[in-house]
């Protein structure tokens, strides 16, 4: 009777479990289920949508993120926005500028100034963007090259200007402009970000970086 009774109660515990399992499987079912919904819905909504929606998306965050910087109000918003880093602004008008001076100088001079622009800029916020992090500024190395890429555009807007004025002096003012521009909405971001006690020595090559941008403008 004994063993009668342990192989009823056995066999109780092994039918329980089974019929527990086809529940278990369900709710494991359910939790798998709705991340691997929301994964497809994200990745079919980036994958339907034409090549124009996708143009026309990148082109309005550059226009978002370069309004901050021709109003540089230092505000919180703009320092989110300028945050949300990307390289496609950067890259727009470092070939903007590097064509426009190539354009200004003589038609032998062209190639080697577009490239020297366009290796200067990228190089530079390199080092600019390590010399903020040695100094222990909290910014990432694409978010300081963001957000001097982006502060090239006022002086995209001075060697444009030269292309149409002669006069040297007007030329001068101009380009003088664009600088102080573009070298207040670069430091007025960069500077959220660095010690107290060392923003001088993280902001000085900012200076340097637009300054030698403005100067190779001014004299191409």
């Amino acid at each position: 009777m004994e063993f009668e009774v342990q192989d009823n109660q056995a066999n109780n515990s092994i039918q329980g479990v089974i019929n527990l399992q086809p529940q278990v499987n369900q709710v494991q079912a359910q939790q798998q289920e709705i991340p691997i919904k929301q994964t497809d819905l994200q990745v079919s909504s980036t994958l339907e949508e034409s090549v124009a929606v996708t143009l026309l998306r990148d082109l309005r965050q550059i226009g978002v993120k370069l309004r901050c910087v021709l109003v540089p109000t230092m505000s919180s918003n703009n320092a989110k926005e300028l945050r949300n880093w990307d390289l496609w602004g950067p890259l727009v008008f470092c070939l903007m500028l590097a064509l426009t001076l190539s354009m200004s100088g003589n038609n032998d001079d062209g190639p080697g100034i577009f490239a020297t622009i366009f290796v200067l800029i990228w190089v530079g916020s390199f080092v600019v963007t390590l010399n903020a992090q040695l100094l222990g500024g909290k910014v990432s190395f694409f978010q300081s090259v963001c957000v001097l890429g982006y502060c090239v555009f006022p002086i995209n807007l001075g060697a444009l200007f030269t292309l149409f004025f002669s006069f040297f002096y007007l030329k001068m003012f101009l380009v003088i402009g664009c600088f102080l521009w573009s070298t207040y909405s670069a430091v007025g971001f960069m500077k959220l970000l660095i010690p107290e006690q060392k923003r001088i020595l993280a902001l000085y090559p900012v200076i340097l970086f637009y300054l030698f941008l403005s100067w190779f403008a001014l004299i191409v």
